[in-house]
C-alpha cells in the first residue's frame, strides 16, 4: 500500500473549503442584493408605507433610516459576533441570512398604509431593523470564517472574494431595477412591481440559508472549542485587545468614506451637480465596478506575496493624494466619470480586498468575530453611513472641497494606523 503524502491528505479538506468559500459568498452576495434593492426601489414604495400628514408615520420614517444606518449595524456586529465566538461561525452566518431573507419577505407581503394605517410603517421599520441587524452581523462572521478556512499563504486572495460578492450583489440589484423599470410602467411599479425584487430576495435567501447550514465549521474555531477557555466575558476579552479594535476602526474609517464617496455618491454627484445624464452616470458606475471586480483578486494575491501593509498603503496614500485631482476630472462627460471612478475603485480595491484578512489576523480565535465585526460596524456607521449625507449637505452649501479634505483626513488616520500595526501576512490564526 502506497502511503499518502501530506499534500494528498490535505486535498479533500482544501476542496471542501473551496465549496464552503463559494457557499459563504453566495450568501454574502444575496444579502447585499436584499440590502440594496431597498434603496433602489424606495421611490416606488415610500408612499405605500408612510403618510406625511400622520406624525407617527413620519417619525417612523425617520427612525427607519436612523435605526438601520446608525444603530442596528454596530448592535448586529456585537450580537452576531458574540454568537459566532460562542456558538460557531456557521450558525451565525445562517441566522444572519435568515433575518435578511425574512426582512425581504415581510416587505414583499406587507399591507400598505392605505390598508392598515400606521401598522404598515411599523412593519417596514421592523423589517429594516432585522436586515440592519443581520447586515452588521454578517461582517464579523463572514470575514472571520473566510480567513479561518483559507490556506495561510492565500488568505489575502480568499478574503478578496468577500468584496467580489458584495459588488456582484450590488450589480444584481441595480440590474434588477433597470430590468423592472424597463418592462413595467411607472404605475405598475408603484402599484405592485416594487414587491418583485423583495420576493425574489426572499426566495434566493432560502437557497443561501440551505448552503450556509451545510458549511463546515472552521478548524480554528473547533480547536478553540475543544481547548479549555478562560471564564471571562467577551467584552473583557475584547478590552484586552483594545489596541487591535482601535486599529480596526482606523483601518476601516478611510476605506468606508472612500467607498461611499465613489460607489454611492459619485454617479448622483455627476448628474445633479455636473449636469451629466443620470442613465449615463449609472452605466459609468457599473462599468467602474467591473474594473473593481478585476482588481480585487489581484490586490489580494499581491498581499499574499508582498505583505498586507504594502498593498494597503497603496490605498491609504492614494486616497490622501487623489481625491482633489479625481474630483476635478469629473466635469460632466461620460468618459471623465468612468475614468475617475475606475481609478478610484482600482485604488480602493487595495483596501477592500484585504481588510477582512488584516483585521482577522489581529485577533485571537476566542474573540475574533466580535473583534472584527463590532469595531468595523462602528466605523461604517459613524463614517461610511454618514458620508453621502455629509457630502450632499456640504456640496449643497458650496463647500464640496471641505468634504474632500475630510476624506483626505480620514485616510491620513489610516496611514498612521498602518504605520503602527505589525505585518500579519501568513500569520497562524490561534
Amino acid at each position: 500500500m502506497v502511503p499518502r503524502t501530506g499534500l494528498e491528505s490535505r486535498e479533500p479538506t482544501l476542496r471542501r473549503h473551496r465549496r464552503d468559500l463559494v457557499a459563504a459568498n453566495i450568501g454574502n452576495a444575496l444579502e447585499w442584493f436584499d440590502w440594496n434593492v431597498y434603496a433602489i426601489f424606495a421611490p416606488f414604495f415610500a408612499a405605500q408605507f408612510f403618510h406625511a400628514d400622520n406624525t407617527l408615520s413620519a417619525l417612523l420614517s425617520t427612525l427607519a433610516v436612523f435605526a438601520v444606518g446608525f444603530l442596528m449595524r454596530p448592535l448586529g456586529g456585537y450580537l452576531f459576533g458574540r454568537l459566532a465566538d460562542r456558538r460557531g461561525r456557521k450558525i451565525s452566518l445562517a441566522l444572519s441570512m435568515t433575518l435578511t431573507a425574512g426582512g425581504s419577505l415581510l416587505i414583499a407581503v406587507s399591507p400598505t398604509y392605505a390598508a392598515v394605517g400606521v401598522l404598515a410603517s411599523v412593519l417596514l421599520v421592523v423589517a429594516r431593523m432585522a436586515q440592519g441587524l443581520a447586515h452588521g452581523g454578517e461582517v464579523g462572521a463572514s470575514y472571520t470564517y473566510v480567513a479561518e478556512i483559507a490556506p495561510p499563504s492565500r488568505r489575502g486572495l480568499w478574503s478578496s472574494t468577500g468584496y467580489v460578492s458584495i459588488t456582484l450583489g450590488t450589480i444584481l440589484a441595480t440590474g434588477t431595477g433597470a430590468l423592472l423599470t424597463t418592462v413595467l410602467s411607472g404605475d405598475q411599479m408603484r402599484s405592485w412591481g416594487w414587491r418583485i425584487p423583495f420576493l425574489l430576495g426572499a426566495v434566493l435567501g432560502v437557497y443561501a440559508i440551505v448552503l450556509r447550514r451545510r458549511l463546515t465549521e472552521s478548524a480554528a474555531y473547533q480547536h478553540k472549542s475543544a481547548a479549555a477557555q478562560p471564564r471571562t466575558s467577551l467584552l473583557a476579552q475584547l478590552w484586552r485587545h483594545r489596541k487591535a479594535a482601535l486599529l480596526n476602526i482606523g483601518l476601516t474609517m478611510g476605506g468606508t468614506v472612500g467607498f461611499y464617496t465613489w460607489v454611492v455618491f459619485a454617479p448622483s454627484y455627476a448628474s445633479s451637480v455636473k449636469g451629466m445624464d443620470p442613465s449615463a452616470a449609472l452605466i459609468a458606475g457599473v462599468l467602474a465596478q467591473c474594473v473593481y471586480l478585476v482588481v480585487l483578486p489581484i490586490a489580494g494575491h499581491l498581499s499574499d506575496r508582498f505583505g498586507r501593509k504594502p498593498v494597503y498603503y497603496v490605498f491609504a496614500i492614494g486616497y490622501v493624494v487623489l481625491p482633489f485631482p479625481l474630483d476635478w476630472l469629473v466635469q460632466g462627460e461620460f468618459w471623465q466619470l468612468l475614468l475617475a471612478m475606475s481609478i478610484a475603485l482600482a485604488v480602493m480595491a487595495c483596501s477592500s480586498a484585504i481588510i477582512g484578512a488584516m483585521v482577522s489576523e489581529l485577533f485571537p480565535t476566542s474573540v475574533r468575530a466580535t473583534g472584527v465585526g463590532l469595531p468595523y460596524s462602528i466605523a461604517v456607521a459613524l463614517f461610511g453611513g454618514t458620508a453621502p449625507y455629509l457630502n450632499t449637505w456640504l456640496t449643497g452649501i458650496g463647500y464640496h472641497s471641505v468634504f474632500l479634505g475630510y476624506l483626505v483626513a480620514m485616510c491620513a488616520v489610516t496611514v498612521l494606523c498602518l504605520w503602527r500595526m505589525p505585518e500579519t501576512r501568513g500569520k497562524e490564526l490561534t
